[in-house]
């Protein structure tokens, strides 16, 4: 839990560009444009790890409440 916690603290942070993204979005003037590209593949790289973990987590509250 504590893991988790932290890499979704964390993951703000990184640097997701492609090498294309990154070879166009660099001889820009302002990096406004390449911060935004980043943070929008930073989200959508997050959410299916968010999706499958709710998942998870009802079917672990689930099957704990049949065993009781």
């Amino acid at each position: 839990m504590l893991f988790f916690i932290f890499s979704f603290l964390f993951f703000i942070e990184t640097n997701a560009q492609c090498a294309m993204c990154r070879a166009v979005l660099e001889s820009e003037e302002g990096q406004t444009t390449a911060e935004g590209i980043n943070d929008g593949i930073v989200y959508l790289m997050a959410i299916p790890y968010i999706l499958v973990g709710g998942i998870i987590f009802f079917i672990y509250k689930k099957y704990n409440k049949l065993n009781k």
